[in-house]
């Protein structure tokens, strides 16, 4: 039988007992899959998923980290099938033996099979009659308890149990994040620290006190750890980012703070007072950083709040500006960044403090940011979160394939951005809702509710006059602010005053296609699309250069842009009438538009026929 022949009979025995032994016997193990059961979820909503893992002779718990979960999305790793235990790391929790799988690739042409062999736990001997699974089990038929009294096996689970200080630190006693829970209660990881939080201070009526956090990685995943007080003293000059540290029991696991962390683990390590961190000696064999990219494209999809990892080009780069926390009247430094990729999107990155104060990346250059809030008020924006990091031109694949996209191609591009897109559906606009302008009037969208629609259509005027407001620097707010005497504006929601605003495109245009036209409304990344300049550049050449200005607008009549835009019933003093909001500008891509023809011209020549 071709399947049983596969299976690296013994390899599991090899793996736990001598695992030297096994990366030279069995350097990729051929496993068979006994059983696959999906765990609770967990309070990202993440799915985790618990196997049972058999080479024939023995079978194992296995855990399946959760980037390879696409094998069971995929419905390509099912009880039954063989597979190829690409990477692994092997683990003993107070006696059992837990393989943790990163990474596997089912072998399709070798079919679903029956279970193969009599296997019994890796643990346990072959006598032991609670070691075989039944055949019943593989079939998911709940087994029959062993009347084996358990007492038995109890002393070589102590003997087994994993020390709290493993003799240097073996392999097979080093536990992966990715199993860390507040159920494994001796454990050692060997991480790397991908970055370390200043020092945080509190004062409150019941005391004061101190903290840092740490973000750190190994092979199977990424966990945040923070140290207070006594543990902050002890261990911050200790942990230096990017060094690879041996950090033992006892040291507390528990749910995690998502408000806190842009990591997606559940859980997170608090340091105790005997705590245990050594600099490991090999500082190679941990990985430098993990990101879960997001195209710019995908952000229309991301909700609000949510942290994810974005890389781009660096198309333009903002002067340092400072706000006050109307919190505590502390003085915060900002600077926006805009970010494009290969999928023919841009978005705003906010980065603080010392990252942009001392921010010196010249545009064009590739940045990768891991942990960024999203924001989606007057659309999809980013800010670093303070746990997050930036990383310049990094050595990895996706920045090389966009520093060669942005070189053959992308420099000249247009791009669009992301406005608030909710209940809209998709940004590009949708077939079904395609419209003349004169299907809109005609069908009456917005008279009613709330309607979406998109026209292709050409700009025959733009307003020059109110073409901007000044707003608020503060994040996430955009309100409209008000020029004190002195000279600074102050923003009455925030209740904090700038040295300057921030200008914001509302403008008003005519477009018109071959059945009508029709007066549309701006908001500032519309507007950034249409003029291609900045307000606050529009704002400057109104006052410096009257003639520039105007030449400005000019340029953006006969443009032909794709706008989605929403059409609704508005109160205008006493009176009623529809607004027509612009939701997104897309430049108008003529290659695809050109086969669009092609094939409404061969469908209109094959009806004809």
């Amino acid at each position: 039988m071709a399947a049983a022949s596969a299976l690296s009979s013994g390899a599991l025995d090899v793996i736990f007992n001598d695992p030297e032994k096994a990366a030279k016997l069995f350097p990729v193990p051929v496993l068979q899959c006994l059983q696959v059961k999906q765990m609770a979820p967990s309070a990202q909503g993440g799915d985790r998923f618990r196997l049972v893992m058999s080479d024939g002779q023995h079978y194992v718990q296995t855990m399946l980290a959760t980037q390879a979960n696409h094998v069971v999305h995929d419905n390509k790793l099912v009880r039954g099938c063989i597979a190829r235990i690409k990477q692994y790391t092997p683990n003993n929790l107070k006696g059992k033996n837990i393989l943790v799988i990163l990474d596997i690739e089912v072998i399709e042409s070798l079919g679903i099979q029956e279970k193969i062999g009599e296997p019994f736990a890796v643990d346990s001997k072959p006598a032991g009659q609670d070691g075989a699974i039944a055949g019943g089990d593989f079939y998911g038929v709940k087994k029959e308890e062993s009347k084996t009294q358990p007492q038995q096996f109890q002393p070589q689970q102590q003997e087994q149990s994993m020390p709290s200080r493993p003799a240097m630190h073996a392999g097979s006693n080093i536990y992966p994040i990715e199993g860390l829970s507040p159920f494994a209660h001796k454990w050692t990881i060997k991480a790397r620290v991908t970055s370390k939080s200043d020092i945080k201070t509190w004062h409150k009526a019941t005391g004061e006190g101190k903290l840092f956090s740490v973000n750190l990685l190994d092979e199977s995943g990424e966990i945040k750890a923070t140290g207070f007080n006594d543990q902050c003293d002890a261990f911050y000059e200790r942990l230096q980012e990017g060094s690879v540290y041996y950090i033992s029991t006892p040291c507390r696991v528990a749910l995690a703070k998502k408000q806190f962390s842009n990591l997606t683990n559940d859980y997170e390590l608090t340091f105790e007072r005997d705590t245990v961190i050594e600099k490991a000696e090999d500082q190679t064999n941990v990985p430098q950083v993990r990101f879960n990219f997001c195209t710019i494209q995908e952000l229309q999809s991301v909700e609000k709040d949510n942290t994810v990892d974005v890389i781009g080009v660096l198309k333009q780069v903002d002067e340092v500006s400072e706000i006050t926390s109307k919190k505590d009247g502390r003085a915060f430094q900002k600077r926006e960044l805009t970010l494009v990729d290969d999928t023919g999107f841009s978005v705003r990155v906010t980065i603080w403090g010392k990252s942009a104060a001392s921010f010196d990346a010249s545009p064009e250059s590739v940045v990768a940011f891991k942990g960024t809030k999203v924001s989606d008020f007057g659309g999809k924006s980013l800010s670093l979160l303070s746990s997050g990091t930036m990383t310049v031109d990094p050595d990895i694949a996706d920045a090389h394939r966009l520093k060669g996209w942005y070189d053959s191609a992308g420099r000249t591009d247009t791009f669009a951005t992301h406005q608030n897109m909710t209940s809209m559906g998709n940004a590009t606009g949708r077939k079904e809702d395609l419209k003349t302008i004169s299907q809109v009037k005609d069908e009456n969208l917005g008279m009613d509710d709330q309607s979406y629609y998109t026209i292709k259509a050409t700009i025959v005027f733009v307003k020059q006059e109110n073409f901007c407001y000044p707003a608020c620097l503060s994040q996430g707010c955009n309100k409209k602010v008000t020029q004190m005497p002195d000279g600074t504006w102050h923003c009455e929601k925030c209740a904090i005053s700038h040295e300057k605003p921030e200008y914001r495109y509302i403008l008003s245009l005519n477009v018109a296609d071959h059945t009508s036209h029709q007066w549309l409304s701006c908001f500032d990344d519309s507007g950034r699309m249409i003029v291609g300049r900045t307000a606050d550049e529009m704002m400057e050449l109104k006052e410096t250069d009257d003639n520039k200005f105007m030449a400005a607008f000019e340029e953006a009549n006969c443009k032909k842009f794709t706008f989605r835009c929403r059409a609704k019933m508005d109160n205008f003093g006493e009176a009623q009438r529809i607004r027509y909001q612009v939701m997104t500008v897309t430049p108008l891509d003529f290659k695809s538009e050109g086969t669009k023809l092609d094939e409404l011209i061969k469908q209109y020549e094959n009806s004809s026929l």
